[in-house]
């Protein structure tokens, strides 16, 4: 229906240009006139952080354009003005991705919000999971869906698997299944850092149907999740370590690996691995000892994983 479409154009557009509002205003918010080099006159100060007018001059432009910009209107906006706003901000690399994603997203012709499509992962890429028989591995998208993993993944990722809800879902898991809490040793890190990578992702892909269902399931039905996501925290997980306690091998330090998949967008390899001969590393040979067939929480290979 044309009308409807008309709707659904004009609240996708309210949605970008209230993101890049609320992230700029956040951001903006942090930074004291102190940490930017700024003289401290006398006098009080309604704001804690920068005035729109100090970002201005910061940043080399005017104080119309700049709050033009923070007000979502981001027609035109140059990457030398974005660049000039990141120093400005002060604003980390993964913050500068999603500045730069959500200004194109408002910039873009494509508004009409797209409906989940299945994704599949590949055979080969299904190979190279299981080949590696030592190393916990899985192949997520950018909701945190487990599209795929080997038999240790399963093993080790054993309680997500608990909830018959398919596919499995990271940010699902830590903010509605109490056992999260247990499983992962700094439940507070592993919280902040998939609010972080969703409300990244959110920026790279705005119109995904299925994200969106995911962040008004979660805000709906967790507090946690609500605070969170409306910090507009971002952030880039390449590569760091993760404590897991597992309900039958007990602790494991894992450092972990993300890699994107060139050839399936969107899909990205993770991978655990533990220090040779430490205490993880036996947990995690106990746990592929007695891993002999797939998780029964495995999904199957013909289902549509979305």
């Amino acid at each position: 229906m044309p009308g409807a479409r008309s709707v659904e154009y004009v609240n996708d557009r309210n949605e970008i240009r209230g993101a890049i509002r609320e992230f700029l205003t956040s951001r903006r918010a942090r930074i004291t006139p102190e940490r930017a080099g700024l003289p401290v006159y006398g006098g009080n100060r309604r704001v804690s952080g920068l005035r729109r007018e100090e970002v201005a001059l910061l940043a080399g432009i005017s104080v119309e354009y700049y709050t033009r910009l923070e007000r979502g209107t981001a027609t035109g906006v140059s990457e030398s003005v974005l660049e000039g706003i990141a120093r400005a901000l002060q604003l980390n690399e993964a913050e500068r991705a999603h500045l730069t994603d959500l200004v194109r997203t408002a910039n873009t012709t494509r508004p009409i919000r797209r409906r989940p499509t299945p994704q599949r992962v590949r055979p080969a890429v299904q190979r190279i999971l299981d080949s590696m028989t030592g190393t916990p591995a899985f192949v997520l998208n950018g909701r945190l869906d487990i599209l795929a993993a080997n038999q240790l993944g399963y093993a080790l990722y054993s309680p997500m698997y608990a909830d018959p809800v398919r596919p499995a879902n990271h940010a699902r898991f830590i903010f509605l299944d109490r056992r999260s809490t247990e499983f992962w040793s700094h439940w507070d890190k592993a919280a902040g850092d998939t609010v972080a990578l969703l409300r990244a992702e959110a920026g790279r892909d705005p119109y995904d149907r299925g994200l969106s269902d995911l962040v008004g399931e979660l805000s709906t039905r967790s507090e946690e999740f609500r605070v969170r996501w409306a910090t507009h925290d971002v952030r880039i997980h390449d590569t760091g370590v993760k404590r897991i306690h597992h309900p039958l091998v007990g602790d494991l330090t894992l450092p972990f690996e993300s890699l994107q998949l060139a050839a399936d967008t969107g899909q990205t390899l993770l991978t655990y691995t533990a220090e040779p001969n430490s205490p993880s590393d036996e947990a995690l040979n106990l746990l592929a000892s007695w891993t002999t067939t797939r998780h029964p929480g495995s999904p199957a290979q013909t289902e549509d994983n979305v």
